[in-house]
């Protein structure tokens, strides 16, 4: 290529934005701005109807968008001329993606991204879908008509657009109204839940509903309350059975470890490749409670593995972990990850090769475009029955190739990666590995969630507030309401595993901090975004958990915690008042919000207070033995008798520092008869279930 060449031929506004995704757009022919007041200001001034493009980096239909009409100049050059341009990257601003979903939503009856919204100037949605192809075919308005049509529109019939604008504007509003109930709390909604999640379960493959198949921790997570409530197994089955086929099928990857967005089969065969972060932090906690739960080590092992893909390809040399990975490498989705079977072959010797093609479904004609999606087809002691081989020294085979492959992979050309921190994404991340660290009793697994914790309290603040995005050495962009819930959260889960104040005290600040700029007094729900955001077209309130909980339902969880460790009714009343909001909405559409049933299920049932006291290193094996079993509402605090514990955690009063370790099991902030032992701590925590069914509060 000659260095002439090498030159991009266009460059615009885009160049000097921070995001990965918007980098992506930077040298288009499209007149590309960043939502902000340039553009809006251009809307206006020149009397233009805005087309925005939301998407994200990872998105492989993005791209595709990108290369077929972004990239052409003819398409470019009708942009420029009857349009302002405006590129979003969702995952830097959440809030105007929601809008213009539920805009496009209404207007097609379904979302997606990348997706392409018409407004006028005053940024009102008057048309909208998701991808458009280069030209029309399939039924489908290429892109070129689509452009002229919302012209001709605008010039020729311009009060039909601005009507019809109005009317879905009108009809935005409403995310941001709730009607609070004063009706009693109870069970119903959660059990709603669970009929609906069971109706939707699959027996054959695990998981809900048809091709594509997302995963769902949250149902998951609410099954197993469900069971432990009830002892109903159907409700144990259809968690653990979705974890085990989850973790067999190409959703997972079985060299690398870490969880695909979604299959685009019903059995977890054929992932969308890209890796999310907020998907594996979600996983990971899951997959934690099943082993609390039942011991199983193969649970253990998907955990370690997904800790190990995060802490070696998705974490930031100061500690931040990164967003997502592409399914795209060399521009062809998938690649990174498939095998023919000569490439396998290349690789092991022959015994390895019989064992690991059996175990893993590799085939000369292959599952996926003539390749190879490695799952899980045959379990290791089948294999080994079948090969007449030693179970261990199958096991050990197998390892040996997996290592062998990972290394080959390891010399190809990667997926792109999302390298931008966010604040919310790194709370769910630091939540997921601060549990691990004391189920799994992994030490490096604290220090990560501890290096990340920093990183999000030294390099994401300004003036004291959270900021949202972190890249390059900058942070900047207000953090939502949801950076402050997930931080919360991913704060007090540190705080429970190592016992470091400051994590504690943080949350305490950053949640306060929310509820200043983020709550409505008058039903106490949070808006996405802080009062006074004047570029917004409506103030949402989100009522309905998608890939990652909205910061309602996260919230709700952390005002229980923050009342269960400190005793503070003010945090109570925050939860009852927060519940009440969303109670009809509970009520009529249980699984819109699983994340909250979570807190509702915990507020109504058995929770419990672990209070650990004397020489900290040596209150180490109560907490590990605290965490071993499946106590999804177990709140543990330590007591090292000092003034400031005091102030911040009040309901530590009374509880004895002395020199030797002590745990003090609680219910109602009422004690049991304090114990060193492990083994009659373990009996207190069983005998407080067994009292807490027993007067029906579970």
């Amino acid at each position: 290529m000659a260095a002439d060449e090498a030159v991009p031929k266009h460059t615009n506004r885009l160049v000097h934005e921070k995001s990965p995704y918007l980098l992506q757009h930077a040298h288009n022919p499209v007149d590309w701005y960043p939502w902000g007041e340039e553009a809006l200001a251009r809307a206006v001034a020149e009397d233009k109807p805005i087309f925005v493009s939301i998407g994200y980096s990872t998105c492989h239909w993005c791209h595709v968008m990108e290369h077929e009409s972004f990239e052409n100049e003819e398409i470019a050059a009708l942009m420029n001329q009857w349009f302002v341009c405006i590129k979003v990257d969702r995952e830097e601003r959440p809030d105007l993606d929601e809008i213009y979903m539920a805009a496009v939503q209404a207007m097609t009856g379904q979302g997606g991204w990348p997706m392409s919204v018409f407004l006028t100037p005053d940024r009102k949605p008057f048309f909208g879908g998701t991808y458009f192809p280069p030209e029309d075919r399939f039924g489908r308005p290429g892109f070129p008509t689509v452009l002229r049509r919302m012209h001709e529109l605008w010039t020729e019939e311009r009060s039909r657009v601005e009507e019809a604008a109005d009317q879905m504007t009108a009809s935005l509003a409403v995310l941001g109204r709730l009607e609070s109930s004063a009706d009693a709390f109870d069970l119903t909604p959660v059990d709603g839940a669970y009929a609906q999640i069971v109706a939707a379960f699959d027996p054959v493959d695990g998981g809900f509903g048809g091709a594509p198949k997302f995963p769902r921790a949250d149902y998951g997570s609410l099954c197993l309350r469900v069971y432990r409530r009830t002892g109903d197994e159907k409700a144990l089955r259809t968690a653990l059975e979705t974890l085990d086929h989850m973790a067999a099928g190409g959703i997972y990857d079985q060299l690398g470890g870490g969880f695909a967005r979604y299959s685009v089969d019903q059995e977890w065969l054929v992932p969308h490749f890209e890796k999310m972060l907020y998907d594996n932090a979600q996983l990971a906690f899951h997959y934690l409670e099943a082993y609390q739960l039942t011991g199983d080590e193969e649970y253990a092992r998907v955990v370690r593995e997904i800790f190990d893909y995060v802490l070696r390809d998705m974490t930031d040399p100061r500690g931040g972990f990164y967003s997502a990975e592409d399914a795209d490498s060399e521009g062809v989705e998938g690649k990174f990850y498939v095998w023919s079977e000569d490439e396998i072959r290349e690789v092991l010797d022959d015994q390895q090769f019989a064992a690991f093609s059996r175990v893993y479904g590799v085939s000369r004609e292959g599952n996926f475009e003539g390749s190879n999606i490695l799952h899980r087809a045959m379990s290791p002691p089948e294999a080994a029955a079948e090969l007449g081989v030693d179970p261990e020294l199958l096991e050990s085979r197998l390892a040996e190739s997996r290592r062998l492959l990972f290394e080959r992979r390891e010399h190809r050309v990667r997926p792109g990666r999302d390298d931008k921190v966010l604040a919310a994404w790194n709370g769910l991340m630091i939540h997921a590995l601060a549990r691990g660290a004391v189920v799994l009793d992994e030490p490096r697994y604290l220090e990560a969630a501890r290096r990340a914790a920093d990183f999000v309290l030294d390099e994401m603040r300004q003036d004291g507030q959270l900021l949202r995005r972190w890249r390059g050495g900058k942070a900047g962009i207000p953090a939502y309401a949801e950076d402050h819930a997930m931080v919360v959260a991913g704060l007090l889960e540190l705080y429970q595993a190592g016992f470091e104040l400051e994590y504690f005290a943080a949350a305490l600040r950053i949640h306060r901090q929310m509820m200043e700029h983020f709550v409505d007094e008058n039903d106490g729900a949070l808006y996405n975004t802080r009062a006074g955001e004047s570029d917004l077209l409506v103030r949402v309130k989100t009522g309905y958990d998608g890939s990652v909980p909205t910061a309602n339902s996260v919230a709700a969880y952390n005002m229980l915690s923050l009342y269960e460790l400190t005793g503070e009714a003010v945090y109570l009343q925050q939860l009852e008042k927060l519940l009440r909001a969303f109670q009809a909405r509970l009520q009529q559409q249980p699984l819109a919000m699983v994340r909250m049933l979570l807190a509702l299920d915990a507020y109504l049932g058995e929770r419990t207070e672990l209070v650990l006291a004397g020489p900290l290193a040596e209150t180490l094996p109560l907490l590990r033995e605290a965490r071993s079993g499946y106590h999804p509402d177990l709140f543990i605090s330590y007591a090292p008798g000092d003034p400031e514990s005091l102030s911040l955690i009040p309901s530590l009063e009374g509880k004895e520092s002395g020199a030797e370790a002590i745990a003090y099991v609680c219910r109602g902030f009422a004690c049991r008869r304090p114990t060193g032992d492990p083994s009659e701590m373990r009996a207190q925590l069983a005998l407080r279930r067994a009292e807490a069914g027993a007067s029906g509060a579970d």
